[in-house]
């Protein structure tokens, strides 16, 4: 296995407005070593039984929806009725529309682009910039879609986390993620 270390930095005029900070290797070379898993994957509603999410399902700047097949458990799609569950949890699956496989990059656009679990909060379904986001991969994903499940357990101060488990079709845990955000305001 081989790691590349990388930074990168956005300049507004005056200010930093974004860095990246990455660390990557090939997967497909890890020899792999002992598996001990505490938790298992959670319980998620199947594929065909969950609704798509449209990109007008959420709000009106969600339009990356349109190019991907996200699909929200039916347990977890209340706010879209403006009935959230107040748990905080976010479960579902991510698949590209064109059927396209998910490779690692495709992981890290499932920890940013799926539905936050803020919105099954007593909160406004709006917009949740993210401050930080952090994305282990931990594996190579089998074709498919694969499950996803966020949890929001603290919103203060005006900001929130949202920590996130991604597993592919073959139950593997794929990634895992940690997002600081700000609070959605109406």
């Amino acid at each position: 296995m081989y790691f590349v270390d990388h930074a990168e930095t956005v300049n507004i005029p005056g200010r930093e407005a974004l860095r990246v900070i990455a660390t990557m290797g090939d997967l497909s070379t890890d020899p792999g070593g002992p598996t001990h898993m505490v938790d298992s994957r959670p319980d998620i509603t199947p594929w065909d039984d969950c609704p798509i999410v449209s990109e007008t399902s959420i709000n009106s700047f969600a339009f990356i929806h349109g190019r991907l097949a996200t699909r929200i458990d039916p347990r977890d799609s209340g706010f879209r009725d403006g009935r959230p569950t107040g748990t905080g949890t976010m479960r579902g699956w991510f698949a590209f529309k064109d059927d396209r496989p998910l490779d690692s990059t495709a992981l890290l656009l499932a920890a940013d682009a799926f539905p936050p679990p803020a919105f099954n909060l007593d909160l406004p379904t709006n917009w949740v910039p993210t401050l930080e986001l952090t994305v282990h991969v931990r594996a190579i994903p089998v074709p498919g879609p694969v499950a996803c499940f966020f949890r929001t357990r603290f919103v203060q101060n005006g900001l929130l986390e949202a920590d996130g488990e991604i597993w592919d079709s073959a139950g593997v845990l794929v990634a895992q993620s940690r997002q600081l955000a700000l609070a959605p305001r109406a």
